[in-house]
């Protein structure tokens, strides 16, 4: 198989367990719904709903994750998702400070105590951020900076004689793969940060609050991802209508 084809392969694998994610996120939105509608006290029913949430979302990362090391590269331009949900994107994600005002929004009875402690975690949480933008800004900027603007320059010059080509084709090579481990480790710390700052801002709220919660998390995502798709049907139309137009 090419490399072309195992792209392919990887993409549509990532995309069909996407769309399967996707019907299971609206199945467990109507839980949340309908859990905080008739809640009773039934607390333990309550933490099973959240415990399974939560696992739903460990699914997604753990499936992203095989999919980083497969191709980092299709990660950071993910055609599975529309240029409405890409413009939402942080690392290859939503940027983990929006879950703050999440909780802002959709919780209106936090203690003083659950803001104080969602404050300092909040400052913690945008201390990580900026460490990992800056980590990425790096790795950016030393693709475009030699020596590996110099090799690309040296092995397109050498095409053109075939001299000590597979030297330097093995020197990019080599550049390549630690590119590709540099992104990928910053995608792996940037999809752990995600993680942990939503777990323990659940395991600062009561269950009916987290329930709220997951329940803002989940409609964000359903509602950018229906208009990303809506948006791209509406393009496409608009596209046919101007090829078939006089």
């Amino acid at each position: 198989m090419t490399g072309g084809s195992c792209s392919s392969h990887d993409d549509n694998f990532f995309e069909v367990f996407l769309v399967g994610w996707f019907i299971r996120q609206e199945q467990f939105q109507n839980e949340l719904v309908v859990a905080q509608d008739t809640f009773d006290d039934q607390e333990n029913d309550m933490r099973g709903l959240i415990h399974r949430v939560l696992a739903h979302y460990q699914q997604y990362y753990e499936e992203k994750s095989r999919m980083t090391h497969r191709n980092v590269f299709r990660v950071f331009s993910p055609t599975w998702f529309s240029p409405l949900e890409r413009s939402f994107l942080w690392i290859t994600g939503f940027n983990p400070g929006l879950v703050f005002n999440l909780v802002t929004n959709s919780i209106n009875d936090l203690s003083e105590h659950q803001v104080e402690r969602l404050n300092r975690l909040k400052q913690e949480t945008k201390a990580q951020e900026r460490s990992l933008t800056k980590e990425l800004a790096q790795i950016q900027e030393s693709v475009a900076s030699p020596p590996l603007v110099d090799l690309a320059r040296r092995l397109g010059t050498q095409l053109l004689y075939t001299d000590n080509i597979n030297t330097d084709i093995e020197e990019v090579d080599g550049d390549i793969d630690q590119l590709k481990t540099a992104l990928e480790n910053v995608v792996t710390d940037a999809d752990r940060l995600r993680t942990r700052t939503a777990e323990r801002v659940v395991g600062l709220l009561s269950p009916l609050q987290s329930l709220k919660f997951l329940s803002a998390v989940g409609q964000l995502q359903l509602r950018a991802r229906m208009m990303g798709m809506e948006r791209e049907v509406e393009r496409q139309q608009q596209r046919n209508e101007d090829t078939n137009g006089w």
